[in-house]
């Protein structure tokens, strides 16, 4: 049974906040300070360049993507660290259409994150020939995946309404027409149980800053069902996939079946010590548990505003089997609310054009954290202390 009292008291998170944003930012272990100081003074200042050998620098990409793999039912050996999300998202569905070279539709849903069609549509339009990207709506899915279709991508929990997609079923809906299926794991790796081994995920993509707690702009990971990783051809081909990296051919060779293949170029090590010390924190948690926690708090959330805040209104399912771990409302002032939650030290974040969102981490959070929230949300909705005009000043990052 995970003690969550124990993994609290893990982050460092500032006296008399209630942190409910590590869906978009997770908060920073204790022991990050620790592990930089010791990849500072113990390794890049003494190994230098011998590092890469030194201290297993060349192979981090694998081996913390052997932990990763292990949060989201991944066999050893099939998944790599490195890049960003949008890159792993471009290389995993380019990787996907060569899978399927006589069809040109990518189908995703209108409530992916916009990133996500950003990078596909960067990549329809670099092939220049007459590839289409097809969005639906997200219950609309499964009728629309037809024998059309090479990819289907999607984001397993949406990022605004908490909405998860049934996995399994796409999958199977998928592969009966032929069809390769993209996840993005972003609002899932950390969150809810995942098994891309059970469900016969084909390639899964995520990020590692958000429920993982890596830091901003942590490296994201790749997975490649091993059924597959043979016949995947890397869309994007770097030194550091190469099957004879020092060899400095000039003709590219992906490495022979290897997840290695999907290295692209030099990682950053400096964040692979941050990644390894927010790692740790999950030697100690059980999925299982953490989703049980997770919708108890979850459930106590909605349930306290809902008796207690006028003029908020649920956003996404109440069937919490059919959720993620954030929990969003709509409210007509969602922004400056929001300010005014942050203001007393409240921390969620608002997604336009008018949603309130909430990570609910049960990692450093509990009942208490909840009801502080709930009162403070009371409160200021009471008041109407969000109307002040500091409050509807937009910043940069909402």
């Amino acid at each position: 049974m995970t003690d969550f009292t124990k993994t609290r008291a893990l982050f460092d998170i500032p006296e008399g906040m209630v942190y409910l944003n590590g869906n978009s930012l997770g908060p920073m272990p204790k022991a990050a300070p620790d592990a930089m100081a010791r990849f500072l003074n113990d390794e890049w200042r003494t190994e230098l360049i011998r590092g890469w050998n030194t201290k297993g620098w060349f192979m981090q990409t694998n081996t913390l993507g052997d932990r990763i793999g292990s949060l989201i039912g991944a066999a050893e050996g099939s998944v790599v660290v490195s890049d960003t999300l949008s890159i792993k998202v471009f290389q995993a569905v380019g990787a996907g259409l060569s899978l399927v070279p006589d069809r040109k539709v990518v189908l995703s849903d209108t409530g992916n994150f916009p990133t996500d069609l950003y990078m596909v549509q960067g990549l329809t339009k670099l092939k220049d020939d007459g590839y289409e990207l097809r969005t639906v709506a997200p219950e609309a899915v499964l009728d629309a995946i037809t024998d059309e279709v090479a990819v289907v991508t999607l984001t397993e929990v949406d990022y605004r309404t908490s909405r998860k997609h049934d996995m399994a079923r796409i999958i199977e809906k998928a592969h009966e027409v032929g069809a390769v299926v993209v996840w993005d794991l972003a609002h899932s790796a950390g969150a809810i149980p995942v098994d891309v081994t059970g469900t016969d995920v084909d390639f899964a993509v995520g990020c590692t800053y958000k429920f993982l707690n890596a830091g901003p702009g942590a490296p994201a990971f790749i997975y490649v069902a091993p059924r597959l990783i043979e016949q995947v051809e890397p869309v994007l081909s770097g030194w550091y996939g190469h099957e004879a990296p020092f060899a400095f051919d000039t003709d590219y060779r992906p490495m022979p079946g290897k997840i290695d293949r999907m290295r692209i170029g030099t990682p950053s090590i400096a964040s692979f010590a941050l990644l390894e010390a927010a790692l740790d924190v999950w030697e100690q948690v059980d999925l299982q548990d953490l989703r049980a926690r997770s919708i108890e708090l979850m459930t106590l959330f909605i349930d306290q505003v809902e008796a207690r805040c006028d003029g908020v209104t649920l956003v996404g399912p109440r069937d919490m089997n059919e959720r993620g771990s954030h929990v969003s409302f709509k409210f007509e002032h969602g922004y400056p609310c929001m300010q005014a939650l942050i203001d007393r030290n409240v921390i969620g974040d608002f997604r336009a054009p008018d949603m309130m969102r909430f990570g609910i981490t049960p990692l450093f959070i509990d009942e208490a954290d909840i009801l502080k929230a709930v009162d403070t949300l009371e409160d200021i909705l009471k008041t109407e202390s969000y109307k002040e005009d500091r409050f509807q000043v937009r910043s940069a990052v909402t």
